[in-house]
């Protein structure tokens, strides 16, 4: 008994001396406590990793060759191919559908619809998009939006800015059911207004919502709201970046050796093998039209009987076999809108330009949170944001990581480059032009080729164009069981390995 008594002792002196053995952990800098209200209350979490969003497929990260993967036949030159890497993301496995659009609705009519109601008919998808002088598409000008047989086909008619609208409304939808799962808010469908959840009015305190049991703190021993460090509330929904799409699109880890090697066995010309547009194993669906795309003069959909596509125009957003990511129809259906403002020759500047190999995007201007003097963020406006302003180029003077504020020709279109844009004379492409990609049910096999781009206004729409979410991934890169993979974490011992 004597013996049990001393090493227990001695077990309980050890948890004191080594932070790592008691239950409150000690920081490494300084030795106080963690999670201690008489030390302060500094807290440090048992992170369990970011929460994968609803409809949302992790994209795992790496390098590739962006660009044409088959031959220039149009003869643009607008996509030169260059390596580059893509950090790791999340996107959604399928467009976005009609009804989730009309979910989008229905919530901004309900909560603006009364007081703005134009807020409610800007988000409004342009359904003349069907019309042609020498074709009878007027049903689907009707029916294709608003008929629930179409509510999981993708919705179209919607601009670039309306798509981002969508995703800023769908990082607070989804937020607000994360804290009321997690028992912090009770849900209150009667918000109006101002008065409803936003996820960074939120996070500064400018909105509180039906409290049911907020967080404990440690410092006060009281309650507060969630804040951004807790890791609770997931980062903004948002268009994907051009390099994020065509990365995706291709889904080259189908192609891996195997999980030792970094070897990719084959390129790709489409979203899957080979350069047919059929389903080539051996099996009951070999032979079967693995997009939804325009085979030929007057060929939408094939013969009645054996139907190619099964699709005249659009087809619901699961209708064909998913890539190598699992995600579907990144080729044919619709094209899609991306974040990118577009310019001709980005692909030569980053192939030329070192430092803009690393997740690679033209975007348009930087954004500043507007703040007063005391550096709070000033007052929300009347649909219950924030308000930003643009960063004005004398505010980055100095810095060295990067010189301008608007970088809508940075290296293409601006004093140091060659190129100039005169929208309307010589060009059609503008400060509003972005990127789309995918090819479409309207289009021929070229465009379905992941390294395929065009351009259109960002205050346009088409019956051809749709989109789908993205989300910025947090952490590993490989998931929330993210180990560190092959690379040699720190260690007591220092590693004899020499590089």
């Amino acid at each position: 008994m004597k013996q049990i008594f001393q090493l227990s002792l001695l077990l309980c002196v050890v948890a004191i001396v080594l932070p790592g053995c008691s239950k409150t952990e000690r920081s490494a800098s300084t030795g106080w406590k963690y999670n201690d209200q008489k030390w302060g209350g500094f807290e440090k979490l048992d992170y369990e990793g970011q929460a994968t969003g609803p409809n949302l497929v992790l994209i795992e990260g790496g390098t590739f060759t962006m660009g044409l993967s088959e031959q220039d036949v149009i003869s643009e030159w607008n996509n030169v191919p260059r390596r580059v890497t893509v950090s790791s993301f999340y996107m959604d496995e399928t467009e976005v559908a009609n009804i989730d659009y009309k979910e989008y609705l229905f919530w901004t009519k309900r909560v603006f619809g009364e007081s703005y109601p134009e807020v409610y008919l800007n988000a409004l998808p342009d359904s003349l998009v069907w019309r042609e002088e020498l074709s009878y598409n007027e049903p689907y000008v009707e029916t294709y939006l608003r008929h629930p047989s179409y509510d999981n086909y993708p919705v179209v008619g919607v601009n670039w800015n309306q798509a981002n609208d969508f995703c800023k409304w769908r990082t607070d939808r989804v937020n607000e059911m994360v804290l009321v799962e997690r028992g912090i808010l009770n849900i209150n469908p009667e918000q109006k207004d101002e008065d409803n959840f936003n996820t960074e009015s939120y996070l500064v305190g400018q909105y509180q919502g039906d409290v049911r049991k907020n967080m404990s703190d440690l410092r006060t021993g009281g309650e507060r709201p969630v804040r951004f460090e807790d890791g609770i509330l997931l980062p903004s929904y948002r268009l994907p970046t051009e390099a994020e799409w065509e990365y995706a699109a291709l889904g080259l880890q189908g192609n891996l050796a195997n999980e030792k090697d970094e070897l990719i066995t084959d390129r790709r010309i489409y979203p899957w093998n080979g350069n047919s547009l059929r389903y080539q194993k051996r099996d009951k669906y070999q032979g079967r039209i693995l997009a939804n795309f325009k085979r030929g003069d007057g060929d939408y959909m094939g013969m009645a009987g054996n139907l190619n596509d099964h699709a005249s125009i659009t087809a619901p957003v699961r209708q064909f076999m998913p890539n190598d990511f699992g995600l579907y129809n990144m080729a044919g259906n619709v094209n899609e809108w991306t974040m990118d403002l577009f310019r001709p020759m980005t692909s030569l500047t980053l192939r030329d330009v070192d430092n803009h190999d690393l997740n690679p995007y033209r975007g348009g201007k930087f954004e500043a949170l507007e703040t007063d003097e005391d550096g709070k963020a000033v007052e929300k406006d009347s649909l219950g944001r924030l308000r930003y302003r643009d960063v004005e180029d004398d505010e980055v003077a100095g810095r060295e990581n990067y010189k301008t504020a608007r970088v809508y020709d940075y290296l293409d279109g601006d004093e140091q480059s060659d190129a100039t844009y005169a929208y309307g004379e010589t060009t059609l492409i503008s400060d509003k032009s972005r990127v789309i990609k995918g090819g479409s049910w309207a289009d021929r096999a070229w465009w379905l080729a992941p390294g395929a781009r065009r351009f259109k206004e960002e205050d346009s729409s088409d019956r051809t164009l749709g989109f789908r979410c993205s989300m910025t991934r947090t952490g590993g890169p490989t998931g929330n069981e993210d180990t560190g993979g092959n690379a040699f974490k720190a260690s007591g011992k220092k590693s004899k390995r020499r590089y």
